[in-house]
């Protein structure tokens, strides 16, 4: 039974409920354990989930939070960057699965959270479990 850390950007609080709900789902579909922390922003996700990996009590992580296009270059900073922040964790050895959406509306967002929709929160899930079956196989 592995212990997943699921780290979410709570900015849109109703898309991450439904975030959560998909993920937590999912963890526990496959017998596994999870734990929730909460961060201001998809910024502050790599940071929290490279914070909590130094401490060894997970083996997994789920990245979630909704980003939404603004009317500024700020959307593309935050996409961008949080992206580059999941990735980097994952190609340093991290089991992590990226729910971190990027979307034009919250019409979108919601489509992609819901749990009955795409679910994305549950396939980020998936997708960390799934890391960390490989990160098993391969002697990480």
């Amino acid at each position: 039974m592995a212990r997943i850390l699921i780290v979410e950007a709570r900015f849109y609080a109703h898309l991450n409920d439904l975030l959560l709900e998909g993920a937590r789902a999912a963890i526990e579909a496959a017998g596994h354990r999870h734990e929730t922390i909460t961060v201001p922003g998809a910024l502050e996700v790599p940071g929290a989930v490279a914070l909590a990996a130094e401490t060894g009590r997970y083996d997994a992580f789920v990245a979630l939070g909704v980003v939404i296009r603004g009317e500024t270059y700020h959307f593309e900073l935050v996409a961008n960057e949080s992206a580059r922040g999941v990735m980097a964790l994952s190609l340093d050895g991290l089991a992590i699965g990226n729910g971190i959406l990027t979307v034009e509306n919250e019409a979108q967002a919601l489509a992609r959270a819901r749990p009955d929709d795409k679910d994305k929160g549950g396939d980020a899930a998936r997708a960390a479990i799934a890391m960390l079956g490989l990160k098993e196989r391969f002697g990480g």
